[in-house]
This record gives structure tokens, C-alpha cells and sequence, in this order.
């Protein structure tokens, strides 16, 4: 099994955690949420060595996706998003890039997932876990080999994403912040879209949707 290496950089207007998973040995690289600043994800890259395979989006707001189509055509390489984020990608004002961003964008994934997808990609192993809420097409990326959650803008240290933007649901984030903290283990680590990164234990005991497990 590939042994995982992550690392991250805080990009873009909003500060948005941009991580790069990596297998150990052949450095081939996941990048995730490129959130904008491509020059500065080209580097970042170029320093570790990576050799990029794929982009993620945990979603399809602009503070997430800014910079993907430039990473996409300067490595030729896939970009990933759940099946349900098809219509915010496509328009600027859901994913906020016509009201917040310098430029209107639009963005057409090369593929789509959906929840319980099992993908090996960069070699490394991975499950879809669709999770509503915050939009409708949000999903959270758990490497179970590793412990590791890339939660997006769904679940945080203490907290949970927003749900008063287009296609967000406060019932659905709730339901979507329990099903996470019902179903995975308590040492699991969780790498969220913003701000420090947390453990399911810890969010059992401290999340405010806790209460109601």
C-alpha cells in the first residue's frame, strides 16, 4: 500500500487550504481544492518534487477552484468533482466568482463521482463521501489507509460549512456532519477547507451538530 505524504499551502482571498497527497515513494501527487494562485501551486510542486496526476474539488466555489483549469492545462491532467456540482461550477454567481472574484468563472469537470466511488489515482486509495449541505454537490475525500479527511467546507475544527449560498440546506449539513462523525473512526484525521485541521474524536465532543448524535 502507497504510503501517503500531505502537505498544503493558504491561498486566495479567503485563505483556502490547498493540499497536495502525494505517494511517499513515487511523489506522484493529488492536488486539492486549488484554490487560486496557480504560480505559487507550481511551485510548491516543483519543490517537493511532485509529479501531479489529478485535481479534487470538495466543491465548486471559487475559493476552490480558481486556479484549477490553469493547473489542469499546465500538467494535462483530470479534474474530479461529484456528479451533483455540475450546475454551481457552471454558474458564476452560485460559485461566487461573479460577485467576489476578479473575473467571472466557469468550469467543466473531465470527471465525475459520486458517494461510495473507490478510486485509486497517484496510487493512492481513496472513498467519495457525498456531503450535502453546504452545496449540494460538496464531498469529502476519506484515505482510509492513512486515517486522513479532506473535509472541504463541510465539516471544521469546531465547526461547519455555511449554508446560505446557493444549493446550501442547514437539514442537509447536519445530516452530513453526523453521518461523518457517526461512521469514522475517532482517530480520524480531519483537513478541512479552511482553518486548522481537527480529529473526529475531538468533533464528537466539541462540534456544536455533536449534540444531537
Amino acid at each position: 500500500m502507497a504510503e501517503l505524504s500531505l502537505s498544503g499551502l493558504v491561498l486566495g482571498m479567503v485563505q483556502t487550504n490547498v493540499y497536495f497527497a502525494a505517494d511517499q515513494e513515487t511523489l506522484q501527487a493529488l492536488i486539492i481544492d486549488p484554490a487560486d494562485e496557480a504560480v505559487q501551486i507550481r511551485a510548491h510542486v516543483k519543490e517537493k518534487g511532485l509529479i501531479p496526476k489529478a485535481i479534487l474539488l470538495t466543491h465548486g466555489h471559487f475559493d476552490h477552484m480558481a486556479a484549477a483549469a490553469d493547473i489542469r492545462a499546465y500538467y494535462d491532467i483530470p479534474i474530479y468533482c461529484h456528479e451533483a456540482e455540475l450546475p454551481l461550477l457552471k454558474n458564476p454567481r452560485w460559485n461566487r466568482s461573479g460577485l467576489f472574484h476578479t473575473e467571472s468563472i466557469t468550469l467543466t469537470p473531465d470527471k465525475t463521482v459520486k458517494e461510495g466511488d473507490e478510486l485509486t489515482l497517484a496510487g493512492l486509495s481513496f472513498r467519495v463521501l457525498h456531503t450535502p449541505g453546504h452545496t449540494e454537490g460538496s464531498c469529502c475525500y476519506y484515505f482510509p489507509g492513512r486515517g486522513i479527511l479532506i473535509s472541504g467546507d463541510t465539516l471544521f475544527r469546531g465547526s461547519y460549512g455555511r449554508t446560505d449560498l446557493p444549493t446550501g440546506s442547514d437539514e442537509k449539513i447536519a445530516q452530513s456532519v453526523r453521518r461523518l462523525l457517526r461512521e469514522l473512526p475517532v482517530k480520524t484525521l480531519v483537513y478541512p477547507g479552511h482553518g486548522m485541521f481537527t480529529q473526529i474524536g475531538l468533533e464528537r465532543q466539541y462540534n456544536p451538530l455533536a449534540e444531537a448524535l
